[in-house]
């Protein structure tokens, strides 16, 4: 199985440290601790939720900080020892890599790859590992260790002195230093066969492989015979948890992922069998139309969205890119969307209701319509007294329109307004926010910021952990007799 790669880094020496390792892993995602560390993929506030949310989604994690920071901040989530991905803690300056957690799910090959970017040796504990210069837990690609639950009397065995025997093709042990023995009672078996281990036995599966290239006249051809599938995914906020079953699902059960790499790699882990095509997030009606070409030769394809894929997503592309086409093999191909939970709906689950009444979602990005138009909009659902949702607030090429918008909103609400600012919702670096319109300053928001404004009868009051809840009454007008 293959896990996203995550680095945690607390401090400018540990960020240089993380530049090291992804100069020569580019796939890696740094998050950096806000207000001490600059030029991180992502930035988060509380070391122990982000490093438990990321264990819990599956991925890798390198802390580059204390072992015993991050083993205290995981101990409440640890879980099955054969399902948790690698774990390891790296000195800020890079002298010491030490595995933690994931000895058989591949930490001790991660900490040997990134302890020779920093020429430095892992600190390396496994006993079999260290005895046999491998770990017989942890099959290359290609390959499925079929009863993991056998491994550590096997391994016992060895270390304790018996001989072993290998049956089958494993280039991956032809360098091991194991205890061979053409009679030996343990045996290593390989096979592409479905077999049923016996006592004394290590069975590893050969994985099924498909090479052959597709043109596109064959794509046509299989078409034909066999439909494919496309599912249309949301993922939701961030968190796993917040994931519908059939998300899952379908996730397990592709073959081709597809989407811009952030969101690929936050619906990971996946499996080595699986092909991952990351793109550009601006690429999205050329990314729909590799989707129905994959589809359309008999695949089980997933296009993947955050939060929901009908909201300023790319349910809307793929679905315009089967409208224009009028090529058969991609209409017969199997199309479904799968709803999300949005960024709107998420931030205001975080903050109580204020979306309880009639609201609408608006997009501040002009990139695909005229501002005219979103500024008649924001005028008309200000003056209607609808909750509004801004997506899209602002960016560095678009830094006038959030002004513009909040001058509009002070037109038609009173300063004291509720505003909800939720950044990241789901995800390790969430913050959630609530002020009044009078506060509202656009240095406040980025691109991954929802506003939530609220109507003339959004309420707001204090919570018991210092915040404050919001909500929007369900009736207007005259509050009903109870």
């Amino acid at each position: 199985m293959t896990y996203p790669i995550a680095i945690l880094v607390l401090s400018a020496l540990g960020m240089k440290t993380a530049l090291r390792i992804k100069a020569s892993m580019p796939e890696v995602t740094i998050y950096g601790l806000e207000a001490r560390v600059e030029g991180a993929d992502f930035s988060y506030t509380n070391f122990g939720e982000t490093v438990r949310q990321l264990y819990q989604n599956g991925h890798a994690v390198i802390a580059l900080c204390a072992a015993g920071i991050t083993i205290r901040s995981l101990a409440r989530v640890l879980g099955d020892k054969g399902a948790e991905p690698p774990v390891l803690a790296i000195a800020d300056d890079g002298s010491a890599v030490v595995p933690l957690l994931g000895g058989t799910t591949g930490v001790n090959v991660l900490a040997r790859q990134i302890a020779a970017i920093l020429e430095v040796s892992p600190a390396i504990t496994t006993s079999g590992e260290l005895r046999f210069g491998t770990c017989l837990l942890n099959p290359p690609p290609g390959f499925e260790l079929k009863n993991p639950e056998d491994a550590k009397t096997f391994i016992a065995d060895l270390l304790g002195g018996k001989t072993v025997r290998i049956e089958g093709d494993a280039p991956w042990l032809q360098d091991a230093n194991l205890p061979l023995d053409d009679d030996a009672e343990l045996r290593i078996l390989v096979t592409s066969s479905d077999v049923a281990p016996h006592k004394g036995d290590l069975v590893f599966q050969r994985k099924p492989t498909d090479t052959k290239s597709v043109s596109s006249a064959e794509a046509t051809t299989l078409a034909g015979h066999k439909h494919g599938r496309l599912a249309v995914v949301g993922l939701g906020p961030g968190n796993p948890d917040f994931m519908i079953p059939a998300v899952k699902r379908v996730l397990n059960n592709a073959d081709d992922v597809l989407g811009y790499e952030t969101y690929v790699r936050m619906a990971g882990p996946f499996r080595s069998d699986q092909t991952l095509h990351m793109t550009d997030n601006r690429e999205e009606m050329q990314r729909a139309r590799r989707a129905f070409e994959l589809a359309a030769t008999g695949r089980s394809v997933v296009m993947v969205s955050s939060g929901d894929p009908g909201i300023f997503a790319m349910a809307t592309a793929v679905v315009e890119a089967l409208h224009e086409s009028v090529d058969a093999s991609w209409h017969a191909v199997e199309l479904e969307i799968l709803p999300g939970v949005s960024a709107a709906l998420a931030a205001a689950s975080r903050s109580g209701a204020p979306l309880g009444h009639d609201f609408c979602v608006l997009s501040l990005s002009d990139n695909l319509k005229p501002w005219e138009i979103i500024e008649k909009r924001i005028s008309l659902a200000a003056e209607a007294d609808l909750a509004m949702a801004f997506y899209n607030p602002i960016s560095r090429h678009r830094p006038w329109q959030l002004p513009r918008a909040i001058d509009i909103l002070r037109k038609y609400r009173n300063v004291d307004t509720p505003i909800v600012l939720g950044r990241d919702i789901g995800r390790p670096a969430e913050t959630l926010r609530v002020i009044t319109l009078a506060e509202l300053t656009p240095d406040q928001v980025d691109m991954r910021t929802v506003i939530i404004v609220g109507s003339s009868l959004t309420r707001s009051f204090e919570r018991r952990d210092g915040g404050k809840w919001v909500y929007t009454p369900r009736w207007y007008g005259t509050k009903p007799e109870s």
